[in-house]
């Protein structure tokens, strides 16, 4: 407990009087050996102290007042230049506008042309597979074992094609040919796949046409609704080390593209009946049924026998994004098989839940998808109740597992509601039978023909062939054949798409002119972001799009709803508001004022932002000529770029040159030498203003390197550095140079050498004063030989240029401060040794009674400088010296309690949704994998067991097995965790940042049997906090330590059962075909069987045997 005093209050009641007095007396009251506490005026001045010390250094050696001198006798280099948020918001919606209607156009063509090939097409019953030419992508593919040893690949007739480098591409591609990619799991030599590659094989001309006419498009892809996949250029296929499970009619996009919105209600009968095999099978049925859903959808599932409960803890439906449909991923495991089946308790159920019309929800297509093993009852009368006559909700039904009911009921189910059955008899029957019902929604598309064909941008998502992050504008393709009786055919064909790298729309964006604070964004109608500087997922799921909240991206408040909201309505607008931001480094929070502007990117579902900082309104373009640069000017001979070259680093210091491409030929390289050593080379090919370069960018450069020169000469070069413990000091600037002096102290530089990059550059931009920052060091590190080892501490600050009226932060200076020097100097500063002590600290004698001060009486007294992160900067004590840069609350945790507490700190907690974790360890327990049927010595023996439905569902336990590695394993399916490897993950961050301005404390921590005193004191035009305190006496003063470190969110943390009670603001597609009175419902089901050979079965069969009695798990697979 610490009892505060904050100067210049009184307290309004008698207790907090009585502890403020009892205060005092402590203050006051010499302690056993005849020292006292410091007092508050004692320490106020040790503050000042400190305060015109660093002020002094920094005005003596950062160059403020000196560089602005330079900029403005160079005024006549640049043009102060305006950002006007509106314009260029409405440039740049307008160019990524232009940019995707040229892809759009492309589509258009696509996909009318295989709507005509389609229907031109004469179906071939006997049709062969050497009839067919075409290129096999994975016939060029190697696959790797889990043991490293190559797989032998079927025999293919794949065309033999050759490949160049494309850097478009970022790989190998033929511009001759279009690549086809079947999935492993589908025969390629069936009829109706063959009849596929014969008419998509005329695609291949639009292809190569649409590339004639926009040389930029990337790749051109037509998913067909059989799995098949033409793409163009062709290009081998990305395969995985292990069994590759690529399927079009999985893709994010395809989905998108193929069906309206829905509103799913899953229902699956847990009755008795239902156990081991059967009812894993239904786990898995859902899992995959669920990553059929997209953000477009809501879902929720329930479990029933007698009653009917939802499997999780949503109820109603929710948005199928990736944290809902994990919660429900993870809680159908928990379903167990009991009770008696009531079909009519889980129908109810469902259709309750689709009537509920008090929450969000997609609002187009309903439907009940219901997973039992089979029963007699229709439940007519429910449906009757429900959904007759117009039968606005679509029930599918699922047979799963091997049994002998009566399934008349569940097709009657089924053909009665605009439905369709399906049978799941094992595994292998999972992943075509979970996604078919996609072609029964497809109907009301096709029957509203033109209508229907809307072009759809898609979510951020990986591109399986490795242009990293794309959207995706997908349009779906009808088959316009009819029946004899005239009636058009109301199939899906497929869809079409064409990819957008995000890097394409980016470079259509500004960047520098913003400076290092500024940005441009975009989101969708979900509010996720298309464009974002934090948008940057450390690892990705090919399952999954890439779904990042706006309010993810940055934190979250009131102003940033209001914005998003507004966005996604398709409005204009802007704000100018107060925020808080976390620093790059993501270890500080700073409060800050930001110009939010917005505008629609129209003819898509797009809207961009731009965020811009009051100070750069304005910035620096350079107005170099080249007869100017040809001439020596009076500190630099820019022709020759002298002071870039590693020669001149000795004499003007060491110059990192921020990685930007200034121009197209420039090799780029981390190597900082490298990078300047092809940049000189270029610059004696060519002129700064050859059409080949970014004249912007190389004439900022050119003008920065030689105001930062100019620096050197009048300001460092004259200056002792030792004489003030200074290891280097530095300039940056927004034209990207970095220069450090002295050379030598370039070899501890760890900044990044893009300025905009650098954590130190921005903090000191959007705060004022003198920013000091410590090496960062986390709670394990535990210190290095100081006497070998040097550490540093940046001190940074923005120099601010008014210029005609118009102000703007065109460079940071600073130094970096010795940290073993600065702390004996720290030490001196806050004593009671005054100018006039030069033999030493006056010490207190025990019969005088003086104040203890940080230098003679650090055995008693503990001062500190900590900064607005909470992490230590300075301290009088020699063995926190390794612990500089820790967050304090590791070196003293009941101190920063007492700060937090008193409110000199607040705290922040957000979320990371972009993390990557190892996996968690799995229990492997047993010796036998639970829940896989192994047959017995007497099954074996009989020749009749060999040929039953067991043995067939047996084979593709092991077939699927392979795909599904948890199968075989003790754990449950565990959803996308397929490989022990690295995974997606949420971090839990806080931060802490100051609460209050120009506070001053003094405080006791009450400990029972003993206390302690602590003052506490912001120092002046910096982001320090100084405190000084007794040292802990007893053990009663330990307290709960702060966390700071950023640590993996535990699980359902943030609470999603919460979350969904409140849902974001969103909107969905604004056309929905979900229904069309000519649609013919009559083929309404099938099941799923194919008779099995004697002898495959017979050999697979002991290899599962031979697999089940190993104490070795079978080897997973990827899941792409």
């Amino acid at each position: 407990m610490a009892m505060a005093a904050p100067t210049g209050s009184a307290a309004p009641v008698a207790p907090a009087l009585c502890g403020h007095l009892a205060l005092l007396l402590l203050l006051a009251a010499p302690a056993a050996h005849g020292y006292s506490f410091p007092q508050q005026h004692t320490m106020q001045y040790w503050a000042r102290r400190l305060e015109q010390e660093i002020d002094g250094v920094m005005r003596i050696f950062g160059g403020v007042q000196q560089l602005r001198g330079i900029y403005n006798e160079n005024r006549n280099l640049f043009e102060v230049k305006e950002n006007v948020p509106r314009k260029l918001v409405e440039k740049v919606a307008g160019d990524i506008e232009s940019l995707l209607a040229k892809k759009v156009r492309a589509l258009k063509r696509l996909a009318n042309a295989a709507e005509k090939f389609q229907k031109a097409h004469h179906w071939q019953d006997n049709i062969r597979e050497e009839d067919i030419e075409y290129y096999d992508s994975k016939a060029d593919t190697e696959y790797d074992d889990p043991d490293g040893e190559e797989i032998e690949r079927e025999k293919s007739n794949s065309l033999k094609l050759e490949f160049t480098e494309d850097a478009n591409f970022k790989t190998k591609v033929n511009y001759s040919y279009a690549a086809v990619q079947i999935p492993t799991d589908i025969y390629k030599g069936s009829t109706v796949i063959l009849n596929e590659l014969n008419w998509t094989q005329a695609l291949e001309d639009v292809f190569i046409e649409n590339r004639k006419e926009d040389p930029s498009l990337l790749w051109q892809v037509f998913g067909s609704a059989t799995g098949v996949t033409r793409y163009y250029p062709a290009t081998p296929w990305r395969a995985p080390n292990k069994i590759d499970l690529y399927d079009v009619r999985r893709r994010p996009w395809y989905i998108q593209g193929a069906s309206s919105p829905k509103d799913m209600v899953i229902i699956v009968d847990v009755s008795g009946s239902v156990s081991g095999l059967t009812l894993k099978l239904m786990k898995t049925s859902v899992y995959e049924m669920l990553d059929t859903l997209s953000d477009d959808d809501y879902v929720n599932v329930a479990s029933f026998n007698e009653k009917a409960k939802p499997v999780s803890c949503f109820k109603h439906l929710v948005q199928a994004n990736i944290r809902n449909k994990k919660v429900f991923k993870e809680d159908v495991q928990g379903m167990v098989a009991k009770g008696t089946t009531d079909y009519k308790a889980g129908f109810e159920y469902a259709f309750d839940q689709l009537q509920n019309s008090n929450i969000t929800r997609a609002n187009c297509n309903k439907m009940i998808m219901m997973f039992t093993d089979g029963g007699e009852d229709r439940v007519q009368d429910v449906f009757e109740k429900y959904n007759w006559p117009n039968k606005t909700v679509r029930v599918f039904t699922f047979s799963v597992g091997q049994h002998n009911y009566d399934v008349t009921p569940l097709q009657w189910m089924a053909c009665a509601n605009k439905g369709y059955y399906f049978e799941i008899p094992s595994i292998g029957a999972i992943r075509i039978n979970t996604q078919e019902y996609l072609d029964v929604l497809g109907r009301p598309m096709v029957l509203a023909g033109n209508r229907a064909k809307q072009v759809q941008w898609t979510n951020v998502y990986q591109d399986a062939l490795g242009l990293g992050l794309v959207v995706t504008g997908t349009l779906p393709v009808f088959n316009l054949t009819e029946d004899s009786s005239d009636r058009k055919n109301q199939l899906i064909l497929g869809v079409m798409g064409i990819d957008v790298a995000l890097n394409d729309i980016k470079r259509l964006t500004p960047r520098y002119n913003l400076g290092a604070n500024g940005y441009v964004f975009a989101i969708d109608l979900n509010g996720y972001v298309l464009l974002h500087p934090n948008l940057q997922p450390q690892i990705i799921n090919f399952r999954e799009p890439v779904t990042l909240d706006f309010l993810d991206a940055e934190l979250e408040d009131e102003n940033k709803e209001e914005i998003r909201r507004s966005m996604i309505d398709g409005n204009d607008g802007q704000r100018f508001i107060k925020t808080l931001i976390k620093s790059l480094d993501e270890q500080y929070i700073d409060e800050v004022f930001r110009t939010y502007t917005w505008a629609p990117i129209k003819s898509t579902n797009y809207s961009l932002g731009l965020v811009l900082p009051p100070y750069s309104t304005y910035y620096i373009q350079a107005n170099l000529s080249d007869q100017i640069l040809q001439v020596k000017l009076p500190n630099i001979k820019m022709k020759d770029f002298e002071y870039l070259l590693p020669n001149s680093f000795e004499s003007e210091g060491h110059v990192f040159i921020a990685p930007r491409e200034y121009c197209k030929d420039l090799d780029l390289s981390d190597n900082n030498t490298e990078f300047l050593e092809n940049f000189i080379a270029l610059m004696e090919k060519v002129t700064p203003d050859s059409k080949q370069c970014d004249n912007f960018l190389l004439h900022n450069l050119i003008l920065d390197t030689g105001i930062t020169q100019q620096l050197v000469e009048r300001v460092w070069k004259d200056q002792d550095l030792n004489t003030y413990s200074l290891l280097a000091v530095f300039a940056a600037t927004d034209g990207g140079i970095t220069r450090v002096f002295p050379n030598k102290a370039a070899d501890d530089w760890e900044e990044e050498p893009e300025p905009f990059n650098a954590s130190f550059y921005r903090r000191s931009l959007d705060n004022k004063g003198y920013i000091f920052k410590p090496p960062y060091r986390d709670a394990g590190y535990r210190g290095l030989d100081l006497e070998n080892n040097t550490i540093g501490i940046l001190v940074s600050t923005a120099v601010e240029l008014s210029i005609g009226g118009k102000t703007l932060k065109p460079a940071v200076v600073g130094v970096k401060l010795d940290l073993e020097a600065w702390a004996e100097k720290f030490k001196v500063l806050a004593s009671n040794r005054t100018d006039r002590d030069q033999l030493g600290a006056r010490r207190c004698d025990p019969s005088t009674s003086c104040e203890m001060d940080c230098e003679a009486n650090n055995k008693d007294l503990i001062c500190v400088l900590i900064d607005d992160g909470g992490f230590l900067v300075l301290s009088n004590q020699e063995d926190h010296w390794y612990q500089v840069g820790k967050f304090f609350s590791e070196v003293d945790a009941n101190l920063m309690s007492a700060l937090y507490n008193n409110s000199f700190y607040a705290r922040k907690e957000s979320y990371d949704f972009q993390s990557v974790c190892a996996p968690e360890a799995q229990s492997n327990t047993g010796a036998a994998p639970r829940g896989v049927f192994v047959p017995t010595v007497a099954d074996i023996l009989n020749l009749a067991w060999w040929t039953s439905a067991a043995a067939w569902s047996l084979f593709q336990q092991f077939l699927y097995g392979l795909t599904y590695s948890s199968w075989f394993q003790t754990e449950e399916v565990a959803g996308d965790s397929m490989e022990a490897r690295e995974t997606s993950c949420i971090m839990k961050q806080t931060q802490y940042y100051f609460s209050t301005v120009n506070a001053t404390y003094n405080a006791i921590i009450d400990c029972g049997n003993c206390s302690r005193l602590f003052h506490a004191q912001r120092l002046a035009n910096t982001n320090l906090l100084f405190v000084v305190a007794d040292k802990p006496l007893c053990s009663q003063c330990e307290s709960i330590k702060l966390l700071q470190a950023e640590v993996r969110a535990p699980p359902r943390d943030p609470n999603q059962c919460e979350l969904v009670d409140r849902p974001r603001y969103r909107k969905g597609p604004h056309i929905c075909f979900d229904y069309n009175a000519t649609e013919d419902t009559s083929d309404c089901g099938r099941g799923a069987s194919f008779a099995p050979s004697l002898g495959v079965l017979l050999s697979l069969q002991l290899l599962l045997l031979y697999s089940s009695a190993s104490q070795h798990p079978l080897p997973p697979a990827a899941c792409l």
